[in-house]
């Protein structure tokens, strides 16, 4: 029972987390809760490192999404090009798509 509680703990994280964090993430539910997962992970370590109790409570979803969140913004900077000498790339800019969505503003 306790690995369907943690797939339905990670997908609501990685959904919260795909929420926060701007720009374009297409992914399905599936990558969603694998995010939420990993970042549920990656959270959880961090913050045991940090001298926090993050295995239940407010604490456990906080690490969580922010988890998801560092998860997001790794892969996005793993995955974007960087300009080429003559000044293009094959695949949209990271920071560019990042601004757009800012300035269109929560409703686009």
């Amino acid at each position: 029972m306790w690995i369907i509680q943690f797939a339905v703990f990670g997908l609501v994280a990685g959904a919260i987390a795909r929420l926060l964090h701007p720009g374009r993430d297409p992914m399905n539910w599936i990558w969603t809760m694998l995010l939420g997962i990993g970042g549920a992970l990656i959270g959880g370590w961090i913050g045991g490192q940090l001298g926090f109790n993050t295995s239940t409570g407010v604490a456990s979803w906080m690490a969580a999404v922010f988890g998801s969140i560092l998860l997001l913004v790794v892969h996005h900077f793993a995955t974007t090009q960087t300009p080429g000498p003559d000044g293009t790339t094959s695949t949209g800019d990271y920071k560019k798509a990042v601004f757009d969505d800012l300035a269109r503003g929560p409703n686009p």
